[in-house]
């Protein structure tokens, strides 16, 4: 028997308050991509058969640069999010859920750091 209200039962029991700000960024990250995912489908379409010289010049310059870097980065970031997001409400267990998380922001990472070089030495030299 216990001798506590529901009430009493329930507090504690709600939202960590960190959810809104999860939500936000995915809906940030995503209205961020439309225009980027246009932008690059546009740039892939117009450079579509030319050989690497001309893709290299293009990239060279700073604004194209600048829109690919911000294209991989919100990609990267808004899949990250996404990853998560399934990982907690599918992953059972602590400990597998736990390696999922870490794991997934590791690869987000490295993959942002691998791109992120890979433009720029496109764009500098190479």
């Amino acid at each position: 028997m216990e001798l506590r209200t529901p009430l009493g039962r329930a507090r504690g029991l709600g939202s960590a308050k960190t959810g809104v700000g999860h939500f936000w960024q995915q809906r940030i990250t995503a209205i961020a991509l439309v225009p980027l995912a246009l932008w690059f489908a546009v740039s892939v379409i117009r450079l579509s058969g030319v050989d690497y010289a001309v893709a290299k010049a293009w990239m060279a310059k700073p604004l194209n640069a600048t829109m690919m870097l911000l294209t991989v980065s919100v990609a990267l970031w808004h899949g990250v999010l996404g990853v998560q997001v399934v990982i907690e409400d599918y992953v059972l267990g602590s400990v597998g859920k736990w390696i999922g998380l870490i794991g997934t922001r590791l690869l987000g990472a490295f993959l942002a750091v691998f791109m992120a070089v890979s433009v720029l030495k496109v764009a500098f030299g190479g």
